[in-house]
């Protein structure tokens, strides 16, 4: 996947989750997209291969395992990673990432695609002097304002900051080419080099 960007010369180690659909080649094209830019990326698959296309589903396989077990299993695959990693997820996988940079002392920023929640929901506190971002389409169907707002304001309360950036359309994983009903390729080249400054600005701090 290309994003029409040079290859960054720093490199930033990435914990990378997965949303409520699983491993998808779109995930896994973004993993190794990030890869081309210089950083080490480490794909954390919760569903042991599991891979939807129905929502409805998804949904249930996941409710199936549960919130606590996801959050504990998203601990467990970062334990190892070094100080100052990121962690970075699409939709459920960006609660998964705010879990981790509550509980896990030293990350150096948070990526949330395709939404975001509440710190409080996921039971932690934003990280202190943390920043991060959040990208989501204005019509996303799963879209939850509150969530985002509560991010900002916790990281800012924090004293950090979480840019909030907002695309047109509707797609939900709007940047999932493998999602073909919801991809959106000129969002998606956006996004991506929105996260690609974000990271090469984790980097330098």
């Amino acid at each position: 996947m290309s994003v029409g960007l040079s290859s960054l010369s720093g490199m930033t180690t990435i914990a990378l989750f997965h949303s409520v659909m699983g491993v998808r080649p779109g995930f896994l094209d973004a993993a190794e997209m990030l890869r081309s830019h210089g950083h080490m990326v480490h794909v954390v698959d919760q569903y042991d291969g599991r891979v939807f296309d129905d929502y409805d589903i998804a949904l249930e396989f996941m409710q199936g395992i549960g919130f606590p077990t996801l959050k504990e299993l998203a601990l467990k695959a970062t334990a190892e990673l070094p100080d100052g990693f990121v962690p970075m997820g699409f939709s459920n996988g960006g609660g998964m990432a705010e879990y981790v940079a509550g509980c896990r002392p030293g990350v150096s920023g948070v990526v949330m695609l395709a939404g975001a929640l509440d710190p409080k929901e996921v039971g932690v506190s934003w990280p202190e002097g943390v920043d991060g971002q959040v990208h989501t389409t204005v019509d996303d169907p799963w879209r939850e304002q509150e969530g985002i707002d509560a991010v900002s304001s916790a990281a800012e309360k924090a004293g950090g900051r979480v840019e909030v950036y907002d695309y047109p359309g509707s797609g939900h994983l709007f940047a999932d080419p493998s999602k073909t009903d919801e991809f959106q390729p000129a969002e998606a080249k956006l996004m991506w080099s929105r996260v690609l400054d974000f990271l090469r600005r984790v980097e330098q701090s």
